[in-house]
């Protein structure tokens, strides 16, 4: 899309959506396809008619790098999709077994402290060192350890994202069956499965093998561990029974879904932070005094800062990792607000700008956390106005793991160190531009100065 729109399509479909109104009809080469920028509309998509806009649209590339639509996220709503969903809710992101993994998120939070006191009082690059923690407690959570291929499985991770983001005409055309020959992407998209596969299958090996020489069942085995041992216990009685295709597509899910969006969503409040001087010393306050000189923070200490909370929420609305929710399409023709919506639309939700909509929030573009407050939060106004995570049965079921991944990281950023832009540069020197992609990143990487906060 952002081929047809510009470098920014979320801002682009903003400024139409202000011309022509929240719902725009765009007919993309044979796909007939709604944008929807407004919480009304969105609620009529995922509440009303929900069922109706249940399904995903078909993309070769998601088609070949989720080994035909074996993952959650875009498999066709359908008793499989049900099956993985209720296996996800129940084994994978349940509330026990994020909680699970509260000693992972602490020890790599406090790696994190130790990694930038090294720096002394040199600006740090804190792009990289954010992603760098999540993309470890990932793997951890998700495989169980760090991996000799790990850097690799990262990069094709990453490329796999931009190439199911990217434009494909293919897609445009789906009758016109030889296109994807002629642009040559089948091929590349063949070539990352093939080496996305073979580190799986070591993956798979090891992961077995580690299995294969521990007692009992423990509350905090990776989520390849539960996956695999699912699968042993599979007595046949299931309607669908897992294999190594669906463990390998969950995965994947896990990665794409838990890296960029919690590690730029660290980095955006962060930024924020640094721009509103007030809200960082409010914050900061509420965590220093609420821990009273402990050495670390743990987890279960995040539950008293009220504060923290909704600096998240609004970081979260001004800046949604991902600015379109992942597409719907309509599976059964239906009107939204008097409007036919024909079958096999495809549906994109502008969450970016629904979270900037004037008509749902005061001075939408400022970063205020105290509109989530509980006395200034008007449930009935922004109902559908706040959707990070989507709405409805296809709204993301790792949303607890994801704020966990958020949420200790950066109170610790903010306990332990005061932060301060290089060479001297005040709060209104910090460039706040985007670059668009499968999530909406800082355009410059976040370079800081710390300085160290004795807790004691």
């Amino acid at each position: 899309m952002h081929h047809l729109l510009g470098a920014q399509p979320h801002h682009a479909l903003r400024h139409l959506a202000k011309k022509l109104g929240p719902i725009l009809y765009l007919q993309l080469g044979e796909v007939s396809t709604i944008v929807i920028s407004s919480p009304s509309y969105a609620k009529e998509i995922m509440k009303t008619h929900d069922l109706s806009f249940a399904n995903r649209p078909k993309f070769l590339s998601v088609e070949i790098l989720s080994y035909n639509y074996k993952d959650i996220a875009f498999a066709p709503y359908g008793d499989y999709w049900r099956e993985m969903r209720k296996l996800s809710v129940l084994e994978l992101l349940s509330s026990k077994k994020v909680n699970s993994f509260q000693h992972i998120r602490e020890q790599e939070s406090w790696n994190l402290v130790e990694s930038i006191a090294m720096h002394g009082s040199n600006p740090i690059d804190l792009t990289i060192k954010i992603f760098t923690m999540v993309n470890t407690i990932t793997s951890r959570v998700s495989i169980g350890s760090k991996y000799k291929d790990q850097a690799r499985f990262i990069a094709l991770i990453k490329e796999s994202v931009t190439l199911i983001n990217g434009f494909d005409v293919s897609d445009l055309f789906p009758s016109m069956k030889t296109l994807h020959v002629i642009t040559g992407i089948r091929k590349k998209l063949l070539r990352v499965h093939k080496d996305i596969d073979e580190i799986l299958d070591n993956i798979i090996y090891d992961a077995q093998r580690r299995r294969s020489g521990a007692q009992g069942k423990h509350a905090s085995e990776a989520l390849i561990d539960v996956l695999l041992r699912l699968k042993d216990e599979d007595d046949g009685g299931q309607q669908f029974s897992l294999n190594y295709s669906n463990i390998k597509a969950l995965i994947i899910d896990m990665f794409v879904a838990g890296t960029d969006t919690s590690s730029v969503t660290i980095e955006w409040a962060l930024s924020e932070l640094i721009k509103n001087p007030r809200e960082m010393k409010k914050v900061q306050n509420e965590i220093r005094y609420a821990l009273k000189g402990k050495e670390r923070i743990q987890e279960s200490d995040i539950q008293e800062l009220k504060y923290l909370k909704l600096v998240i929420r609004e970081t979260l609305r001004l800046h949604p990792p991902l600015p379109f929710l992942l597409p719907r399409e309509c599976r059964e023709a239906c009107e939204i607000g008097g409007y036919r919506i024909p079958l096999h639309a495809k549906i994109i939700i502008n969450v970016w700008k629904i979270g900037r909509d004037p008509d749902c929030w005061n001075d939408p573009d400022n970063f205020i956390p105290e509109r989530f407050s509980e006395s200034s939060y008007d449930m009935d106004k922004i109902d559908f106005g706040h959707l990070p995570f989507g709405a409805g049965r296809r709204m993301c079921p790792g949303m607890s793991l994801g704020m966990a991944n958020v949420e200790l990281p950066l109170a610790v950023l903010l306990y332990h160190f005061n932060w301060d832009l290089p060479n001297g540069a005040t709060s209104k020197d910090l460039d706040m531009s985007e670059s668009f992609g499968a999530a909406v990143t800082r355009k410059n990487h976040l370079l800081l100065v710390p300085r160290p906060h004795n807790p004691k």
